[in-house]
């Protein structure tokens, strides 16, 4: 069993930076793939981006390549998205999950923190 929390939300404006945080609870944490998803309103739960179970390896979906990084450190329990050149696009509620796989799926990923809302104004 995994229980994530997540963190550091709020509102910026546009061009802004916020960093999410998520803590993770159980000796395990190290075993999973961890992700980050978003879900604006009115919309479906879409993938950010993940990181593997040692921190070596990461995926970004198209939108947000290259201005957001995603890391991980074990020794903490915690996994970290890091969100630099905010657009209003971004809004959304941001849910950090844990998989056992390397997946981009919402519905392979096994635990889910409760989400933490970023809005970014223009």
């Amino acid at each position: 069993q995994v229980q994530l929390v997540e963190s550091g939300g709020g509102m910026v404006q546009a061009g802004g930076s916020l960093r999410l945080s998520c803590a993770a609870s159980g000796r395990t944490f190290s075993r999973y793939v961890m992700g980050w998803f978003r879900q604006a309103p009115g919309k479906e739960r879409e993938f950010v981006a993940h990181i593997t179970w040692s921190g070596g390896h990461t995926y970004y979906t198209a939108s947000v390549r290259g201005r957001f990084t995603i890391s991980r450190d074990n020794a903490k329990n915690t996994v970290s998205l890091q969100m630099n050149s905010l657009k209003p696009e971004d809004t959304a509620v941001y849910y950090c999950a844990a998989a056992s796989s390397w997946e981009t799926l919402a519905d392979k990923y096994d635990y889910w923190g409760q989400g933490t809302q970023v809005t970014v104004s223009s």
